[in-house]
């Protein structure tokens, strides 16, 4: 048999085994709602609707409301992908979120929100047609976080939230050599944030998100347990809104998301001896800065906005044989979202956001290609009072 075709199918279970992720900032959503996908996802020092309780808890206390305010939403992606020129079979992925805030007082704001953060899949019918038999890649990833929160004014010019992060982590891999069924674990972490209004046209924000423990991912074998720990990456970002007229708003954020600590190389526990298995996923991901800014005008009841996000690729040419499994390279995107005021309480939001392509070859061993693009839709309802 070709050492380079066993190399690559080696190199290919090490990934997609453990993370099959087609978010957009590496394996993490770049936005929440409508309205944050808009703004290309600049939202941490201004909030945009009660899912800022997801970005930035201290953005509650800055969503003028008198009572309450919830939005509801969902959204879809569409990541067409290839491996070696085979497209993925699977390429649409709905995306839940709710929020709700509640003004208990002059200074207290208490939420609460919910929503995919991570994820979807891969199903690769066939990535090397070389090889003897269809060598598949049929994967499931799901990371859904559960965030209770609260803000608390300060002063007239200082914020302070956090929030609560539990998170239900859903894992399932059918690879030729082996196959891992549905799995399940649960972890926490936690967000800290501020929101910082230096004078009436200019405000900063700030957002820390520590790593999500999640519990080890289980599966039973014919030959005993299999188990590893993927946790979720840290991340810090710093956002400035400007507003230089009545009715405009800019913002510019800058965040850092720590994948290096997470998924960089994972040990494997395998005391069975299931045949496949490595004995460590050294996948070699960067540490990621993404840059984002978006302008959103309000125009009587309509306000239209327009985004545009940067992060590089976490994985570079070398992982890319150790990567075969995930695709999420891409690294340009822009965003267009509309918001409608359909009554005093009720209004409804679209984005559409679309990732340009890019693909990255291995510059080491076998030259193998992964490619990909995406198409992003947002729709939300928010109910305020």
């Amino acid at each position: 048999m070709n050492k380079k075709l066993v190399a690559t199918a080696v190199s290919t279970a090490l990934f997609a085994w453990a993370h099959n992720a087609h978010a957009t900032n590496g394996d993490q959503m770049f936005a929440m709602s409508a309205a944050q996908a808009g703004m290309g996802g600049a939202t941490v020092a201004q909030a945009q609707d009660a899912a800022t309780v997801l970005v930035n808890p201290a953005g509650m206390a800055d969503l003028g409301i008198k009572d309450v305010r919830m939005d509801l939403g969902f959204g879809l992606l569409n990541p067409p992908r290839e491996v070696n020129g085979q497209e993925s079979d699977s390429n649409w992925y709905m995306m839940p979120t709710g929020a709700a805030v509640f003004n208990v007082n002059d200074r207290l704001f208490l939420g609460m929100g919910l929503g995919g953060v991570s994820g979807m899949g891969v199903n690769v019918p066939d990535h090397l047609v070389g090889m003897a038999n269809n060598q598949v890649i049929a994967t499931t990833k799901a990371v859904f976080r559960f965030s209770p929160a609260a803000a608390y004014k300060v002063n007239d010019a200082l914020t302070l939230g956090a929030s609560l992060n539990i998170a239900n982590q859903s894992m399932a891999l059918t690879m030729p050599a082996f196959s891992l069924p549905q799995n399940q674990q649960f972890g926490f972490g936690a967000t800290l944030g501020a929101i910082y209004k230096i004078n009436p046209k200019l405000q900063a924000g700030l957002s820390y998100a520590s790593k999500t423990d999640i519990a080890k991912m289980e599966y039973n074998t014919l030959n005993g347990p299999v188990s590893f720990d993927m946790d979720m990456p840290a991340s810090l970002a710093l956002g400035l809104s400007f507003k230089p007229m009545p009715g405009l708003q800019v913002e510019f954020d800058v965040k850092r998301i720590y994948f290096s600590d997470v998924m960089n190389r994972i040990s494997v526990s395998n005391p069975g001896g299931t045949a496949g298995i490595p004995p460590a996923l050294a996948f070699g991901w960067d540490d990621q800065t993404v840059y984002a800014i978006g302008v959103k005008k309000d125009m009587g009841p309509m306000a239209v906005s327009v985004g545009y996000n940067y992060g590089k690729s976490p994985i570079g040419r070398e992982d890319v044989n150790s990567n075969l499994g995930s695709t999420a390279i891409v690294e340009h995107h822009l965003s267009f979202g509309l918001t409608r005021k359909f009554s005093d309480k009720v209004s409804g939001s679209f984005a559409y956001t679309h990732a340009f392509e890019n693909d990255m070859t291995s510059s080491v061993g076998p030259a193998n290609t992964i490619k990909i693009n995406q198409n992003q839709y947002n729709v939300n309802i928010a109910y305020a009072f």
